[in-house]
């Protein structure tokens, strides 16, 4: 790890936040504090951000704090505790922060590529025991597993709704081992023979690759998800509309053109998650993640025990219930960010 990094590292560890932007400490507005969501490592996402932050205070004329910490869940307690003011989330913690009433979603990552999404998958060992899908399913407390947090879209939900909860398994129970952690750590773990199985996704193995090719080479996908829409940027709700306006601006308008500075910035982006800019969103963008949530909650309902019928069936209608609130959430988000 560079001096650099190690410098972070012990930042964060001590502060719970990241570097200040220097090209906007001498502004006389306050610092605007931008939460980086722990993909790889924490200190590892916040070094990948900066460059981003450096120019949106450079922009902005006023200092731009990344805010990064461990776990998905912290970066939730940010989220509500307003130590945050703009924030990159998955899908799953941009929807319960918008459901919470903190947060409203302002863009979506958009890929190189021109990617609509990415997938989730399922990695194992290629000289391990396990070649192939049906032998995960051969028997349970056979393999170790290590996954995301509940919060994670692709570490955790698509795949116990697309896989796991198909097959009537609950991931959590079905294995010998269950272990929670980042993408990255998770990824090195089956490399490792730490643990037989993993869940991760696409996109952050890509950045795996280029990081820990020698440890990328010893991994096999076993299993794909259906698409997931990119993640998202929020701002908090009651932040000024005039500020999030700015920040709204910045990013629309960022790595656009053929200048040197969008050459730089563009540059700056390929190192999170070879992105090309962001586009206008609103929270109705988060409508996939809510299904997914419900799907795996109807799954689980029906293939559950209760003591009657009726018993699942008043369940089942709650279920219901709840995603079409939550449906009518998003799409008046939709309503109040509408895309420029």
């Amino acid at each position: 790890m560079s001096r650099r990094a190690l410098i972070r590292l012990a930042l964060l560890a001590s502060l719970g936040a990241g570097i200040l932007s220097a090209s906007g400490q001498n502004s006389g507005a306050p610092p605007l504090r931008f939460g980086i969501l722990p993909t790889g490592g924490p200190a590892e996402s916040s070094e990948d951000w900066q460059p981003v932050l450096d120019d949106m205070s450079k922009a902005l004329k006023r200092p731009v704090i990344g805010v990064s910490v461990s776990t998905y869940e912290g970066m939730y307690r940010a989220v509500l505790d307003r130590r945050v003011d703009v924030a990159f989330l998955s899908g799953k913690l941009a929807l319960d922060s918008v459901l919470a009433g903190k947060a409203n979603v302002t863009v979506q990552l958009a890929r190189l590529d021109g990617a609509p999404g990415y997938r989730a998958v399922l990695l194992a060992h290629k000289d391990g025991p396990i070649p192939n899908l049906e032998t995960v399913f051969s028997g349970s407390k056979r393999w170790s597993y290590a996954r995301g947090e509940a919060v994670s879209v692709s570490g955790y939900l698509a795949p116990e709704a697309q896989l796991f909860a198909r097959r009537g398994v609950n991931s959590d129970s079905y294995f010998k081992s269950v272990k929670v952690d980042n993408h990255q750590n998770n990824a090195l773990a089956v490399a490792n023979g730490e643990v037989d199985l993993c869940s991760n996704n696409s996109a952050d193995m890509e950045r795996f690759a280029k990081r820990f090719p020698r440890q990328n080479a010893q991994l096999r996908v076993l299993w794909t998800s259906a698409v997931i829409p990119h993640a998202v940027l929020v701002t908090a709700r009651d932040l000024p509309d005039a500020d999030k306006e700015q920040v709204r601006r910045f990013l629309l308008d960022y790595a656009r053109g053929r200048s040197a500075q969008a050459a730089a910035q563009l540059e700056h982006l390929q190192r999170v998650h070879k992105l090309a800019g962001f586009i206008a969103a609103n929270d109705s963008v988060l409508l996939p993640f809510a299904q997914i949530e419900h799907s795996l909650e109807l799954r689980r309902t029906r293939d559950g025990r209760w003591v009657d019928e009726a018993a699942r069936q008043a369940r089942i209608d709650r279920v219901n219930a709840e995603f079409a609130e939550r449906k009518a959430i998003l799409e008046a988000g939709s309503r109040r960010t509408a895309p420029r």
